[in-house]
Order: C-alpha cells, then sequence, then structure tokens
C-alpha cells in the first residue's frame, strides 16, 4: 500500500489556462452484434498545472478515456481540443504528431528499448521530432538528471531497478517538455517503497509547473492528485479535490 501525506502538506498550485476540453464524447465499440458504450458523453476540463488522477473500475471507460486523452484513439462522436487543437477529426498521422509533441507516456510496463543505455532510451522522442543530435543529447542528459539519474545514463535497462526503469520512463516523458503528462498505473509494477519515490517523483514535477494525469484504480495513488475523476458505466460519476 501506498501511503500519502496529510492533504495540508500538499499545496495545490494555481492552475494555468486551458489545456484540455473534452465535450460529449462517445465512443463505442462493435463486438459481433453487441454495441459497447465504453464513454456516453463525456465533458472535462484540464488546465495547465493540475494534477489530476482518472479512477474506475473495470468496464468504466477509464482506459478508453485514457486513450481518447493520450490522442491512442478518436471518438465515435464529440469534440476534444487540446491547447486549442481539435483532435477528435484528425487522422493517424496528425494524431502521432500531436503525440508525440504534446503528451508524455508513462506505462505500467516501463516501454523501454533492452538493448539501449537509458540516454537512448529518453533521447528517442527527440529523433522523431527532427532535433540534432546534440541538442537531444543536451536535452536527455538534463532530463535523467532532474529524475535522479545523472549517473545512470549510460546503463541498460536490465541493469537498473524497476524504480530506476520507472525513471528512465518519466525522463523520456518530459523531455519533449510535453503539454500534460499521462502516467497509466506508473507504480503498478514496483514494491511499495519503490512506488512511494515515483509518486514523490510525480510531486516534484508537479512543483516545477506540469501538468499530471494519473490513471490508476489504486485510492492511495489517487490520493497523491490535487482532483480525482471518477467514472462508471462510461459516465463520469465524480470529479472533485482529493482528500
Amino acid at each position: 500500500m501506498i501511503t500519502v501525506a496529510p492533504s495540508a502538506a500538499r499545496p495545490v498550485r494555481p492552475p494555468g489556462p486551458l489545456v484540455i476540453q473534452i465535450d460529449g464524447v462517445t465512443k463505442l465499440y462493435q463486438m459481433g452484434e453487441e454495441t459497447i458504450h465504453a464513454l456516453r458523453g463525456v465533458a472535462l476540463t484540464i488546465r495547465r498545472n493540475e494534477y489530476l488522477a482518472i479512477m474506475g473500475p473495470s468496464g468504466s471507460g477509464k482506459s478508453t478515456l485514457m486513450n481518447m486523452l493520450g490522442c491512442l484513439d478518436t471518438p465515435t462522436a464529440g469534440h476534444y481540443d487540446l491547447n486549442g487543437k481539435n483532435v477528435a477529426s484528425m487522422v493517424d498521422d496528425e494524431l502521432a504528431d500531436i503525440r508525440n509533441r504534446e503528451i508524455g507516456f508513462v506505462f505500467q510496463t516501463f516501454n523501454l528499448l533492452p538493448r539501449s543505455n537509458a540516454l537512448h532510451n529518453v533521447e528517442l522522442p527527440l529523433i522523431y521530432a527532427g532535433l540534432s543530435r546534440s541538442e537531444r543529447l543536451e536535452r536527455a542528459e538534463q532530463a535523467l538528471t532532474d529524475v535522479g539519474l545523472g549517473d545512470r545514463m549510460h546503463h541498460r535497462p536490465n541493469e537498473l531497478s524497476g524504480g530506476q526503469r520507472q525513471r528512465v520512463a518519466i525522463a523520456r516523458a518530459l523531455v519533449t517538455r510535453p503539454s500534460i503528462i499521462l502516467a497509466d498505473e506508473p507504480t503498478g509494477n514496483l514494491d511499495s517503497k519503490t512506488g512511494v519515490e515515483i509518486m514523490d517523483l510525480f510531486e516534484h514535477l508537479y512543483d516545477k509547473g506540469n501538468t499530471i494525469i494519473v490513471v490508476t484504480h489504486e485510492e492511495d495513488i489517487a490520493r497523491h492528485a490535487r482532483r480525482i475523476v471518477r467514472l462508471r458505466d462510461g459516465l463520469i460519476e465524480s470529479d472533485g479535490p482529493a482528500h
């Protein structure tokens, strides 16, 4: 179990301009003759420098909403603006470009290249972005330093602990200077002590002005955030401060 600090010790930073605006988002999946309503007209706004957790039981639409926010999928109907751009109607190539520039992903399974060292793993999104080698290396080194791995840059994933691997994944998410960091069960493969360290790191990133969205089924993880959105049956059941 991951313990949290008392709410009084976790100040809420003032949110900034609107980053995400979702309105009337519906997602239907066809399973044979059955139509699955994964999302049913969801509306949600997220501002810069918010720290938000999305929760919900299996089948609630939590994963579908995460895929929408991460531009990994498009809605059947509805509107999704990310920094003023309507991404709901974008084609795959446009979505890939938006993902690379605007969203930093952190996955439960780390998703690191096993034969590449930490520096190259973090540098990879910048190769896709077309940056020069010198700028890539400078930004990757800084990102690794920011997550406390300045002395592990040339280690491969199998030479790192689980917590260190997740820090590499977080550095990779940060290196493009995205609008949002989207973390899917970021402590799911970690022991409790390491999980606390990773959530402390997210706290540090929030303090520095990053916008963080954590998708989790664990109440203790969600309470690290400042706001919790709960889904049930494809609808937002509640949206309010974390306590």
